[in-house]
């Protein structure tokens, strides 16, 4: 059985797809700085694809009753008509940086990366209250140091 028009047509379009996209085109090539660091782009991906067709049938039956504008009539001399088309999106939207002090996400839209701040800043935030309280901690225990407490002989705190 043959294959219907549309299947070439389908099969063409997203070969040609495979063409334009592969992982060198998506991620892009890694860029080495002075002093070590690699530095990758991010991207984000959209794809969109179509095709459609139509067989134009026509009716021996009704050849003679035919009418210049009825478009079910219509005297077309090829049988299929198609077309497909698709589209790639392609958006940076962060770049990925190993470097000699670990790795790390430089996003591009400040933003909508406040959560990636805030998870950054995390640890800093952490260590400052800790200091915090035991700065805290070494002041009550240098003033109870100085507190003399006078109480009768035999009562017991």
């Amino acid at each position: 059985m043959a294959d219907h028009p549309i299947q070439g047509l389908m099969q063409t379009a997203m070969e040609n797809i495979k063409e334009m996209v592969d992982v060198n085109t998506i991620v892009g090539d890694p860029v080495q700085t002075p002093d070590g660091s690699v530095i990758m782009p991010i991207s984000k991906v959209g794809f969109g694809f179509v095709a459609g067709g139509s067989d134009i049938r026509f009716d021996q039956q009704n050849q003679n009753h035919k009418q210049p504008n009825d478009a079910h009539t219509a005297s077309v001399s090829l049988p299929f008509g198609g077309g497909s088309g698709g589209g790639v999106s392609i958006t940076p939207i962060a770049f990925l940086v190993v470097g000699t002090q670990g790795v790390r996400i430089v996003p591009l839209d400040n933003q909508t990366h406040l959560m990636e701040r805030v998870i950054d800043s995390a640890p800093k935030v952490f260590d400052k209250i800790q200091s915090l309280f035991k700065r805290e901690d070494d002041m009550i225990l240098e003033d109870d140091s100085n507190l003399q407490i006078n109480r009768p002989e035999g009562t017991y705190i």
